[in-house]
């Protein structure tokens, strides 16, 4: 019997050790270790790739943001803010039905396969409203302009970034809008197009949250 219970104690202690030396180097140590290298080597990735215009946080480059007008009576949906460049449609966005305190946003798809008529209605519809938007004094865009990532919304429904193609459709609008030339906003949309990573992998891109960050400066600053 006393043999027994000692070995117990034994196990008992020994598991008790494990257990401590566990949670010491994998839920103190190796998170310190990472969290170091992270702040020491990429600090901005590390703390959620902010992005900051006049000493404050206006976001974060890997979140795509809305850019509308406030709601009026008998609004459900704002229009768009058309001063401001815009990113991809959210039609795959979840409505927050848990927590109503806040608004969160709820990352999500459509799952609407190509030939479902309420996705084809929606890609009309944006279509359109990219062609009414953007269709200037002397300059009319073309349905056949419009590039695909203006009609449909990301995996996500929160994609930062648009096609270089769609932000070069949208700068004489906003040029307009913000009585700025026209090459000036296009050489704003060249300077903040990035290249396929590492050269060959994904598509090349605009993130909108820092092209109308750097929008907002040049026209403070005219």
């Amino acid at each position: 019997m006393n043999n027994s219970f000692t070995n117990t104690a034994r196990l008992l202690a020994a598991g008790l050790r494990a257990l401590l030396v566990l949670t010491l180097v994998t839920g103190v140590l190796y998170p310190l270790a990472v969290t170091g290298v992270a702040q020491g080597l990429f600090p901005g990735k590390a703390n959620g790739s902010e992005v900051r215009a006049d000493g404050r946080v206006v976001g974060s480059a890997l979140i795509g943001q809305s850019y509308g007008l406030p709601l009026k009576k008998g609004q459900r949906t704002p229009r768009a803010d058309l001063k401001w460049f815009q990113g991809r449609p959210a039609n795959g966005l979840a409505a927050n039905s848990v927590n109503t305190r806040y608004s969160l946003l709820v990352s999500g798809a459509t799952n609407l396969a190509a030939d479902n008529r309420t996705l084809i209605e929606q890609v009309r519809d944006a279509r359109a409203a990219v062609v009414r938007d953007n269709s200037v004094h002397g300059h009319a865009i073309r349905p056949s302009e419009v590039p695909a990532d203006a009609v449909t919304s990301s995996g996500s429904g929160l994609d930062p970034d648009i096609s270089p193609q769609y932000a070069r459709l949208q700068a004489r609008r906003v040029a307009v809008r913000n009585a700025l030339p026209l090459a000036r906003v296009e050489r704003l949309v060249a300077d903040h197009t990035d290249g396929r990573t590492l050269g060959f992998m994904g598509e090349p891109r605009v993130n909108v949250l820092r092209l109308n960050t750097a929008l907002a400066d040049l026209v403070a600053h005219r």
